[in-house]
């Protein structure tokens, strides 16, 4: 192969893998952010918007330098360049995003500030990897249209290939931290294919940040571990952590689990069997409207122990979590289905539960929106039997501007129950404030 070819098939390989590296960096960096920050809408604009906007910088600054120095050394530096600064992320995360967490600005604000710290420069970086291909490449100005589509043609090739590489397989098999080491990796790896590896500051300050990322993270996870029982588990819809605490009430040794900083999704005590949080003795109202139930379809992956019961839950990693952490058992009461909740309600016949439990929560203390709407209210209406009722925990405020999300809900479910009440899990928290909340429904008298 000749010199010319094989340059050309380098800068081929070049702009795919970077491509294919920029894609995960971004999903992977939502897995990264959401301990601290959840994983709202805000939380994914502002990185998307970060990612975009420092790839474009890179683009121009890449284009500018490649017209002044089109050496294979400086491309190859910006890739090594680029590693350096995904270890520097795994190596900072905890701290960077500790400060932020408690800025007193809202989660916009915040999300941004995240995003431009930890994902920006590694970005600018990656963003100098195609223009200054197309101008290694480029022979001439009468090929210049076909060598510049080609490029980018195999870029976006490379970002679709990491796009699924990282949502099917990388973060639920590999897990999200271990995937940037993996991509720190590959671009020095690249960065070397490109140009010998020789010694000097820049290669022993990255290949240092590299290490060092590696054994700190490893030996944190250790450590928490150790101290509290810490697991920190990539799942295909969330990234959970579970930890042995002390419940702040009754300074008894709790088990929880939680998948963003704002609160905790399950938890049970580790010296009894009575439930952690109050609203789940909210569910006992189902006792008080049908005396006689038989069949309960529970939304969310909640228990309740003393009828046959139909589990729905999205997301399969949870139920083995619950197997492993939270003594859940195989129980021939209790059919699990993994699948979202709305598509089981549409499929179900009609009539055929005596209680549906809604306790499904997606982060901000938001209720999936799919589960909220008044064709998916109609959906619980109709799988209920005549005297049935469903019992609804969400979070909002009762007044205030926080409230908006209630006062539609509630108007929502009495457009399709007769019976619709509210019930405060905490009666001495003030009504401006957001708290769980429990809208009782029935089409029968209670």
């Amino acid at each position: 192969m000749s010199k010319l070819s094989l340059s050309a098939v380098s800068l081929d390989i070049t702009v795919f893998v970077c491509g294919a590296v920029v894609m995960i960096f971004e999903i992977t960096g939502s897995r990264v952010l959401s301990p601290f920050l959840g994983a709202s809408t805000y939380v994914w604009t502002s990185l998307i918007g970060v990612i975009l906007g420092s790839l474009s910088l890179g683009y121009y600054l890449g284009g500018r330098l490649a017209d002044k120095w089109p050496d294979v050394k400086i491309l190859a530096g910006a890739i090594f360049i680029a590693a350096g600064f995904i270890s520097l992320t795994v190596l900072s995360k905890e701290l960077v995003l500790a400060g932020i967490e408690t800025a007193p600005v809202g989660i916009e604000l915040r999300s941004v500030l995240a995003s431009l710290i930890l994902f920006a420069p590694a970005s600018v970086c990656l963003g100098f990897v195609t223009p200054y291909c197309v101008r290694l490449k480029m022979a001439s100005v009468e090929d210049s249209g076909r060598t510049v589509g080609r490029l980018y043609a195999l870029s976006t090739v490379g970002s679709i290939f990491g796009t699924f590489a990282a949502g099917f397989f990388l973060i639920p098999f590999v897990g999200s931290i271990r995937t940037l080491y993996a991509l720190s990796l590959v671009l020095i790896l690249l960065s070397i294919f490109l140009v010998p590896f020789t010694i000097s500051r820049l290669s022993i300050g990255v290949l240092t940040v590299f290490v060092l990322s590696m054994v700190a993270n490893e030996a944190g996870t250790l450590l928490l571990l150790d101290q509290n029982g810490l697991h920190d588990i990539d799942t295909e819809y969330s990234r959970v952590q579970v930890f042995n605490a002390a419940d702040p009430k009754t300074g008894r040794p709790i088990r929880a689990l939680a998948t963003d900083p704002y609160f905790t999704q399950s938890a049970m005590f580790l010296d009894g069997d009575e439930p952690v949080f109050d609203y789940s003795r909210y569910y006992h109202l189902v006792r008080h409207v049908k005396p006689e139930f038989e069949k309960v379809l529970v939304i969310g992956g909640a228990g309740y122990s003393s009828a046959k019961i139909d589990v729905v839950e999205i997301d399969e990693g949870m139920t083995e979590i619950a197997r492993e952490y939270f003594d859940l058992v195989d129980d021939a009461r209790i059919n699990i289905f993994h699948e979202d909740a709305r598509t089981y309600l549409r499929r179900t016949r009609s009539g055929e539960y005596d209680a549906i439990m809604m306790d499904a929560f997606g982060s901000l203390f938001s209720v999936p929106y799919q589960l909220t709407t008044i064709e998916a209210v109609r959906e619980i209406r109709r799988n209920l039997r005549d005297d049935g009722v469903v019992i609804f925990n969400l979070g909002s405020a009762i007044t205030g501007e926080a409230s908006h999300f209630l006062q539609a809900e509630m108007a929502t479910y009495r457009a399709a129950f007769p019976q619709v009440y509210l019930f405060k899990v905490k009666s001495e928290y003030a009504d401006d404030r957001l708290q769980n909340l429990i809208i009782v429904a029935s089409a029968s008298s209670m």
